[in-house]
């Protein structure tokens, strides 16, 4: 579209200690804009109905506020910071709607949690591929660093953790390691 600086897709790594039963990939779309920021497409391709879903094609609702304990099933997460400072912001995201926003001052430090309501949630679903997409409303500044991840969630109760790049030992999407995406200047390569 007009204004979309850049667009680029990652795949997300299954933690070796948690294998996924019936999901295949996970992959994330990040697109900057001028007008909306940044936005995140996360794509689950996999037995789509053996996954914990709201039920019906993927409509949903915002929730009106922040809700704790999303990473209990399933749920998309997004971790931003600043090169070279300790603190982050993270944006969790459930596919019924549901999501938080937690500010940290440096690594699992808590500092508050935020209303930053997504300006923006949709959910594409088919038998095979479940997609959801989020706008946070924010402008990263060019060299942010970007850490993404889900768990997934399946009927069995399997749960599988997925990021861009895992520290070793158990899963921990708050680690340094998992900032492994630096968002370019518009247009760089």
């Amino acid at each position: 579209g007009v204004g979309v600086l850049d667009s680029i897709r990652k795949a997300l790594v299954c933690h070796p200690d948690t294998p996924a039963r019936t999901v295949g990939s996970v992959a994330v779309e990040i697109t900057l804009s001028f007008d909306d920021g940044f936005a995140l497409r996360y794509i689950v391709a996999g037995t789509v109905n053996d996954i914990v879903l709201p039920p019906g094609e993927g409509q949903l609702v915002i929730a009106d506020s922040a809700t704790d304990g999303l990473w209990q099933g399933t749920c998309f997460e997004a971790f931003l910071t600043e090169e070279g400072q300790p603190d982050y912001t993270e944006f969790n995201y459930a596919p019924d709607g549901r999501w938080a926003c937690y500010q940290f001052d440096d690594y699992r430090s808590l500092l508050r949690s935020d209303e930053l309501a997504p300006w923006e949630m949709s959910a594409e679903r088919s038998d095979v591929q479940y997609a959801l997409r989020v706008e946070p409303g924010i402008f990263p500044d060019t060299g942010s660093k970007l850490a993404l991840a889900a768990v997934i969630e399946e009927l069995d109760g399997t749960r599988s953790y997925w990021a861009l790049a895992h520290p070793p030992g158990k899963p921990d999407f708050h680690h340094p390691d998992c900032f492994a995406l630096t968002l370019a200047a518009p247009g760089a390569a």
